[in-house]
């Protein structure tokens, strides 16, 4: 299914049962407390994601895109179609991304057989944490003038800068950073390596960054000459932006989350279907009906653009410049469905107890559905359309890799 390329919709028998097997698997394994906090809106907390991804793990689905020889699915296209939307349905979380979906394709792309056999069981178990550290203060979009340096040692680099919005960084045991090796003098690009850091290594502070739900999701990490063996950089000196566009190309294809949205959108339709305007049914009002179908539309087509990269995936190519489409489009799809959500709730989205939304809360939840969580969240998702590259940069990428501009 390359781009342009017809396809056919209906599922085949095989797939039919595949999707079966899905349903029984998610009636069966996906634990009820991990589901009715996707399902209600209620932040997961470190342990919920690890339990959801060791059930993966033992079931053999967790490295959904990883090549068979590494661990992963063989699954193709239309079975991981079916399996993120049965997944979404059900109230299943997706992976955490930065180990199984990040770090690990670079890994067993350029790593060595060592480091390949170092962490990527640990990765495809999810028994350790990792997070990615890239963006810093004066280095987002234009990741490529990042100063955090790696100044080799003898047998180790000596790392010092600091790294920002590191999402749940608060949890990691391994970060993967892109590092300046280089001369000043070199190329910014030229100058970049990708290097494994282990985050109990002594001269690593963290601090929390608070969002605008008040939780602690992204954070700073401070690098005081910290000493990392040269055994952990991938590949070559100089090579980390190659890796880096690789890895950034899996994460925005992973943004799009179609699955999600489609989960989403069909809660937004029956809240909005029990919500009065006037006496009548907002869904059944003009402007609220207008507003529903085209993000309808929107997601509809993201979906087929999805499927197709998929099917690249699946042949062991890297995503190309339509990861970028799928990281617009996615983002965009998924902060107008949050727009949804608030004229849905109206007035119940102007306080915010987000004691409603943490473990053991008995009080009385405020609106219906996920009605107070709905402005949080709308706010909170403003950052959507700049993390993993700006949108503004994706534009970019499209007209030079597409339109040859």
């Amino acid at each position: 299914m390359g781009l342009g390329v017809a396809m056919n919709i209906d599922f085949s028998e095989q797939e039919l049962l595949f999707q079966q097997e899905v349903q029984h698997f998610l009636r069966d394994q996906l634990p009820a407390d991990i589901s009715e906090k996707m399902l209600t809106g209620k932040a997961l907390t470190k342990e919920n994601h690890v339990r959801w991804q060791q059930i993966l793990h033992a079931q053999g689905w967790a490295g959904v895109n990883w090549p068979i020889e590494h661990g992963g699915t063989g699954w193709t296209p239309t079975q991981k179609y079916i399996w993120a939307s049965e997944c979404a349905t059900a109230g299943g979380p997706d992976v955490v991304p930065f180990g199984l979906k990040m770090v690990a394709p670079v890994i067993y792309s350029y790593g060595s057989d060592e480091q390949k056999q170092r962490f990527l069981p640990d990765i495809l178990a999810s028994r350790v944490w990792w997070c990615q550290g890239y963006s810093e203060s004066n280095a987002g979009s234009d990741l490529a003038s990042l100063k955090t340096t790696a100044v080799r040692d003898g047998d180790d680099y000596v790392v010092t800068g600091t790294k920002t919005w590191t999402t749940l960084g608060h949890h990691a045991d391994w970060i993967f950073c892109l590092v300046r090796t280089g001369a000043a003098d070199v190329k910014n690009q030229l100058a970049i390596s990708f290097l494994l850091v282990d985050m109990n290594d002594p001269g690593i502070t963290v601090s929390p960054i608070l969002t605008l739900d008040g939780l602690r999701e992204v954070n700073e990490i401070h690098f005081d000459n910290v000493r990392v063996p040269a055994a952990n950089l991938i590949g070559e000196e100089g090579q980390g932006w190659t890796y880096a566009k690789v890895l950034l190309t899996h994460e925005r294809t992973g943004i799009a989350r179609v699955a999600i949205s489609k989960q989403r959108l069909e809660r937004v339709k029956r809240l909005a279907a029990e919500t009065n305007d006037g006496g009548e049914p907002l869904i059944n009002t003009p402007q609220f009906a207008f507003k529903l179908a085209e993000v309808e539309i929107e997601l509809l087509a993201l979906e087929y653009t999805d499927l197709r990269t998929l099917s690249a995936v699946t042949t062991g190519k890297a995503p190309g410049a339509e990861s970028s489409i799928l990281k617009i489009k996615g983002t965009e799809v998924n902060q107008a469905i949050d727009e949804l959500y608030v004229e849905v709730a109206g007035y119940y989205a102007l306080p915010f107890v987000k004691e409603q939304f943490a473990d053991g809360f008995d009080g009385e939840a405020i609106g219906p559905g996920m009605a107070a969580n709905s402005a949080p969240r709308y706010f909170n998702n403003r950052k959507a359309s700049i993390y993993g590259g700006s949108n503004e940069i994706q534009k970019n990428i499209i007209c030079k890799a597409v339109l040859g501009l």
